[in-house]
């Protein structure tokens, strides 16, 4: 029996392509206006200096800190920090905020799940205070009992330790804990492998093709295709938790 739901939040809980791609349009326009970069310049140096912090800092939540790489393309390009890296860092953030649509029935999905007694909670890859930021924005943040963000847990998903740290906080065993979340590697598979319900929001509906990873369990069984718990409306999640033992 489910006694815990936890939660991604990027493109699970709302459409983060499109709130982001808004905000790199915001950014890419501060750049053109004070730096005369074309859009297409400053989409590739935001892209060099995110694998740069990849390789400088391995796979910590620290890769998805905006104002640590907008202070090094600053720094490379030989500009001045201030005022221009805290402002590039806030214009991206307020727009993506401002930009952000939960997808339809989430809310309602989230109290039905509540009224059966379940807890609920976040797992994110990501620093803590912008989560906590897009939680807010989206009215979202009163509704979970729990949240873990890379940054807390010291690991990104689809390290087992990030779920296991989530089983913990809501006081589950991990096979009574579902995550849910829109990777199929980082979310479902490594929820899995941790030994928790791995859960697949997949509205586009895309077919799992040949070669596609597979969840394994946490004692290293394949689960078939066709095992692949998923959904692709939130209105169907409630139902699909009480099927699930």
């Amino acid at each position: 029996m489910i006694k815990a739901v936890i939660f991604d939040i990027d493109n699970t809980l709302y459409d983060y392509d499109r709130a982001n791609a808004a905000a790199m349009t915001a950014v890419e326009n501060y750049a053109e206006a004070h730096f005369g970069w074309s859009r297409r310049e400053t989409e590739s140096l935001v892209k060099d200096s995110y694998e740069e912090m990849i390789q400088l800092s391995g796979r910590k939540a620290v890769i998805h800190n905006r104002l640590i790489r907008f202070q090094r393309i600053l720094e490379q390009k030989s500009l001045p920090l201030s005022p221009h890296a805290l402002r590039m860092y806030d214009i991206y953030w307020d727009t993506l905020t401002a930009s952000s649509v939960l997808f339809p029935g989430l809310t309602d999905s989230l109290l039905a799940l509540k009224e059966q007694r379940i807890r609920l909670g976040i797992g994110t890859n990501m620093t803590s205070v912008m989560q906590f930021r897009k939680l807010e924005a989206l009215g979202l943040l009163p509704l979970f009992d729990f949240i873990v963000s890379s940054e807390e847990a010291g690991a990104e998903k689809p390290d087992i330790s990030l779920f296991l740290l989530c089983c913990k906080k809501a006081d589950c065993l991990p096979g009574e804990c579902a995550y849910v979340g829109d990777n199929l590697k980082n979310d479902v598979i490594g929820a899995e492998e941790a030994g928790l319900k791995g859960i697949w929001f997949d509205p586009k509906k895309e077919p799992l093709s040949e070669d596609a990873p597979l969840p394994v369990d946490h004692l290293g069984t394949q689960k078939p295709a066709e095992g692949v718990i998923r959904f692709s409306e939130f209105g169907e999640l409630p139902e699909l938790i009480k099927t699930i033992r």
